[in-house]
């Protein structure tokens, strides 16, 4: 169950079905070199590899490991000395009940990587916590909850997130909706269905 199965209308999709390709997509720097074309727009491997804190070579590699499976693409030069690149979809979803044993493995591959991404930048944010504006002090975090639910019920609860962040996703594509004091935000869902205790519940 991922926050892109239901993406806004408008916006770039890719159904990543492809275990090669689920694979590649997930490396630390890819992911991260993603999000900063996705952030930022088109930048050279030289730029993106300043911004992420990796040379410009491994900046270019993995700029082409993206662009072979299809996350990136050459983006128009501003000069005949410039190369920089672009995302191709702004939104990436996958299937979460694939059952073959390849594409099941490279999506829990996908996922680890991601949680583990994002469990990253939940460091790094509290860090920062103490010197950021109380607004966002209060807004960032992690939220716990412990459900009884059905899959169906969780299909539900999972359409009903998409569907009220598809407004604020839509904003990727258009830098002009943002409202001015608007920032980027990693919003990661983790959905773990537990085994049931020794008395069945």
């Amino acid at each position: 169950m991922s926050l892109e199965s239901s993406p806004p209308s408008g916006s770039s999709r890719r159904l990543l079905d492809d275990a090669a390709a689920m694979r590649a997509f997930a490396h630390p720097v890819r992911l991260a070199l993603h999000e900063l074309l996705l952030r930022s727009g088109a930048m050279t491997a030289a730029e993106a590899g300043r911004e992420v804190g990796v040379s410009q070579a491994l900046a270019s590699y993995h700029l082409r490991q993206l662009a072979k499976y299809g996350f990136v693409e050459q983006a128009e030069a501003r000069d005949e000395r410039e190369r920089p690149w672009k995302v191709t979809e702004t939104v990436q979803e996958w299937d979460d009940g694939a059952t073959a044993p390849e594409q099941a493995a490279a999506r829990s591959l996908l996922e680890q990587v991601i949680a583990e991404r994002a469990l990253s930048r939940l460091v790094e944010w509290q860090q920062r916590r103490p010197d950021e504006p109380e607004a966002w002090r209060r807004i960032g975090g992690v939220g716990n909850a412990y459900l009884y639910a059905t899959p169906d019920e969780l299909t539900a609860v999972g359409a009903a997130i998409a569907e009220l962040l598809g407004p604020l996703m839509s904003r990727v594509d258009d830098p002009s909706a943002r409202p001015v004091d608007a920032r980027p935000v990693l919003l990661t869902q983790l959905v773990v269905p537990l085994p049931p205790t020794g008395s069945g519940d």
